[in-house]
């Protein structure tokens, strides 16, 4: 049979797994669902990822392509898989592209989420999936600081060494930072995303919302390269982090992911206060 392009809308938990990509002795995303693929297509497969995320960091919208001789129908592949993946890791929606569509460079954006959980007091729903601050974040500047990156710039100011990428240049499209209840929510839409560039950003703009850097600090440091202000730069650890969606020209899955609200754009009016409700919200939003 002739080879065929799938592509695939997939969530996971990135709590057990040592991120993304393929790495011999060890469990990961790629890794643990090419093996699914070939167990169901009768013969070995390389899957595609749209992004690389790191170890502990989630994904309610990675989406990725791989090559197949089955005769599996397209639009099947969702549920065969299901039946025999992990339960931290499930496709959403399986789909037919082009051969010379691809997961990662036909990608026109990705969008990031990352959620700080600001009180003093831990809760056990929220651990696996936010960074805990208890002193208080002003959020305001914060949300100016984080504005200061719209547009195209170069920002090697937030890229971490071990990139293989040649040029540290990003078109930033959205971002939005706001408060919801004790979460604050920061979220980043751009054409790409350097190595550890989100975490090393909301790193940055936690000591802002502490009031130790100015949003005018902050837009010097990063435009500059200069963080010699700063005793100590951090990134924010991986568990606050969401791969949230990932845009294409034309949605090969259809208008069904296409337009379901995500979680930031919900209004908190309405839902319990209690907080055990977050985590599904969060890691399903596009469901």
């Amino acid at each position: 049979m002739q080879s065929r392009r799938i592509a695939l809308k997939i969530q996971y938990l990135g709590s057990g797994f040592r991120g993304w990509q393929r790495q011999a002795g060890h469990r990961t995303v790629q890794g643990v669902l090419e093996e699914a693929i070939a167990s169901r297509a009768g013969h070995p497969v390389t899957l595609y990822g749209a992004g690389r995320t790191d170890t502990g960091v989630h994904a309610a919208g990675q989406v990725a392509h791989f090559d197949t001789t089955s005769g599996i129908p397209p639009t099947e592949w969702a549920r065969v898989l299901n039946d025999c993946l992990p339960e931290d890791v499930v496709v959403l929606a399986s789909a037919p592209v082009s051969d010379v569509w691809h997961a990662r460079f036909s990608a026109r954006w990705r969008r990031y989420r990352y959620l700080i959980l600001n009180r003093e007091l831990p809760d056990v729903f929220w651990r696996p999936f936010s960074w805990q601050v208890r002193w208080p974040l002003q959020v305001e500047p914060m949300a100016e600081a984080l504005n200061s990156l719209l547009g195209e710039h170069n920002l090697e100011a937030f890229r971490r060494r071990g990139s293989d990428r040649p040029h540290s240049r990003v078109q930033v499209q959205e971002v939005l930072c706001q408060r919801l209840g004790d979460l604050v929510s920061i979220e980043v839409q751009a054409s790409g995303f350097l190595y550890r560039m989100m975490r090393l950003l909301v790193g940055s703009l936690e000591v802002v919302g502490r009031g130790e850097l100015s949003p005018q600090q902050f837009v010097h440091l990063w435009q500059h390269n200069d963080w010699s202000r700063m005793r100590t730069r951090y990134s924010a650890p991986p568990q606050g982090l969401c791969l949230v969606d990932v845009g294409y020209a034309v949605d090969p899955f259809g208008c069904r992911f296409a337009h379901s609200p995500p979680f930031w754009a919900l209004s908190m009016k309405g839902l319990p206060k209690t907080p055990d409700w977050s985590a599904a919200l969060w890691v399903s939003s596009l469901a």
